[in-house]
């Protein structure tokens, strides 16, 4: 296959098929199969990654005569019957997919036929086209609108999933350089059964309405433009794109198997079939304002922990005037904004927002388990609470300040794991795995302040992101009235002697013979938040001190950084609003 770093697939108006035949995975031994599968969905993860126009993507796997074809989806791989091609009925059916990707369009190949790659010297390079289709009220016709793009700020990261792509993005080739919107490309769970569902719109025009006017919080949330389906043409028809409309004309040789994202290597005669005609995720795109850059894009630690702030002050915010919790707080929710006058934090990516109270939607994202609370990777069905929000905001702290805030960082590290100089981190169980797997592994992490220095803190980079997320986790777990994170049963509650905690776990249903302290925890949300919140508060102060440090250091005279971010009068004003502003009884 074409390299993947350096591919030239994207660089094609018309892409050559040479380049885009399917990844092949050759095996010597049947005992050696599954570990063939495993390694193309490896390679097939770094394709979605690098190439930015991927709807879905082929594989194939040879053994001897026996081939076996795939196609990888957002949710689960599919794999056809075995095309013994020693037989005449084997090689009928795998000349006749040879042939079919010989002649098919583009997008039966796995592409995107609405993001268009462009080479123009005239703008300074090759650049992408993106199709946005809007519905006008007033006609009742879908008109298009054309984005231009020479960044993708986030690649698709997740072999399965929403697979969400972040562009910077302009309305002319010739203003690329200084974007004007954030187009995310991404397929959400088709829960409504509509391609029309406009969950994450509405409730970015209900933030806006609340706080655009808002001195505090103006432009502290993605502001949209605009959102809806990719429609994709058939015929002289345009249709809304989904999991049906991707899948629906491939060749009948792929209408075998299918594979459960979870068991990538599990065997290729699996019996369940392939529904074509069921649409499981639809192919959305929203387009907003120009917020900032991806938290990637940090300079040091100090500009994430202004921005981690600014966005969890904001959130509470939205919980006390709206009720809304945000549900997936992530490297991909948290964008940094860099201006003459500082840095600030803006909230995005709303994916899974919520009004407290509704049923929680963490099944709806399984890539993202890696940052999701205990709760809500053991229960996805557990009504969200506001700590769900805050337990994230932990976990994406702790990850950053392991592997690197930024990309250089995050690399630097991959080489040396690469090399063998980097040892495996327990932290590393957070994104291997089934929820409940992670979720133990989360418990285990989090049980006491020992265990969650000797396997998180210990093996953090040294600097503000560990403090801060000692800080945290101490405000979070630690809370007097509900200490730690570890069930217990009857007897070892009887062995606790007398105590509050004891005595309030009492009121814990039992459930699988043990009482969760998480549960009990629920009862001091308001507290927990407010000695949150002053954490935050404190280190924002000092991430401000170093940077305004840093930036004496290179002149004689010195720079005052103004905060580009809520005013530390109003981080007081939301303690005072959360609850008593006591500090933690540690």
């Amino acid at each position: 296959m074409f390299p993947l770093i350096d591919s030239n697939v994207e660089r094609q108006v018309a892409p050559a098929h040479h380049l885009i035949v399917a990844d092949v995975e050759i095996v010597g031994h049947p005992d050696d199969f599954n570990e063939a599968e495993l390694r193309l969905a490896t390679k097939t993860k770094a394709l979605f990654f690098n190439q930015h126009s991927r709807r879905f993507a082929w594989g194939l796997t040879a053994f001897s005569c026996t081939i076996h074809a795939y196609v990888f989806g957002t949710d689960g791989i599919w794999a056809s019957t075995a095309m013994d091609i020693s037989s005449a009925k084997g090689r009928r059916a795998f000349i006749s997919l040879l042939v079919d990707w010989s002649l098919c369009s583009v997008d039966r190949l796995g592409f995107d036929p609405s993001i268009r790659y462009v080479v123009d010297g005239s703008v300074g390079g090759p650049y992408l086209e993106i199709d946005f289709h809007e519905m006008d009220e007033s006609t009742g016709k879908v008109e298009p609108h054309t984005y231009y793009s020479q960044r993708c700020v986030r690649a698709a990261d997740h072999l399965f999933g929403h697979h969400a792509r972040y562009f910077a993005a302009s309305a002319s080739p010739k203003s690329m350089d200084t974007p004007a919107f954030l187009i995310k490309d991404m397929w959400t769970i088709a829960s409504s059964g509509s391609a029309d569902d406009t969950r994450e719109s509405s409730f970015l025009n209900v933030l806006y309405a609340e706080f655009d006017k808002s001195s505090e919080f103006s432009g502290s949330f993605s502001r949209l433009v605009s959102s809806g389906p990719v429609y994709i043409s058939r015929g002289n028809t345009l249709v809304a794109d989904s999991t049906a409309t991707a899948f629906v004309e491939l060749p009948s040789t792929t209408q075998g198997a299918t594979k459960d994202s979870s068991n990538v290597q599990g065997s290729s005669s699996s019996k369940a079939q392939r529904s074509s005609s069921s649409s499981v995720r639809q192919h959305r795109r929203t387009v907003t304002k120009w917020p900032g850059n991806m938290i990637s894009e940090a300079d040091n630690q100090s500009q994430v922990v202004i921005a981690v702030a600014d966005v969890m002050v904001a959130l509470n915010a939205a919980y006390t005037k709206c009720k809304i919790l945000h549900g997936n707080i992530s490297d991909r929710a948290i964008l940094l904004q860099k201006t003459v006058d500082g840095v600030k934090g803006v909230l995005a990516d709303f994916d899974n927002i919520s009004y407290a109270g509704d049923g929680a939607g963490a099944a709806e994202a399984p890539e993202l388990k890696l940052f999701q609370s205990i709760r809500s990777l053991e229960d996805p069905g557990a009504v969200r609470t506001r700590l769900d929000d805050w337990e994230s905001l932990l976990y994406l702290v702790c990850w950053l300040g392991t592997f690197g805030v930024n990309q250089a960082q995050r690399a630097a590290y991959t080489a040396r794991h690469a090399a063998g100089l980097e040892p495996y981190l327990p932290i590393m169980a957070w994104n291997r795995g089934t929820a409940i797997e992670i979720a133990q592994a989360k418990r285990s992490h989090m049980a006491t302040e020992r265990t969650f220095d000797s396997d998180i803190l210990f093996n953090m980079r040294n600097g503000p992101l560990s403090h801060l997320a000692e800080d945290i986790y101490r405000a979070l777990f630690l809370h007097p009235g509900c200490y730690g994170v570890t069930k217990v049963t009857n007897n070892q509650l009887a062995a606790m002697g007398d105590g509050d905690i004891r005595d309030a776990l009492h009121a814990v249903p039992v459930v699988n013979g043990k009482r969760d302290p998480l549960v009990l925890r629920l009862a001091f949300v308001d507290t927990i938040v407010a000695n949150l919140l002053e954490v935050l508060a404190r280190h924002r102060d000092v991430a401000l001190a170093a940077l305004n440090a840093g930036q004496t250091e290179k002149g004689s005279k010195a720079v005052t950084l103004p905060s580009a971010g809520p005013s530390m009068k109003h981080y007081r004003d939301e303690v005072s609003l959360a609850g008593p502003s006591k500090r933690p009884r540690y």
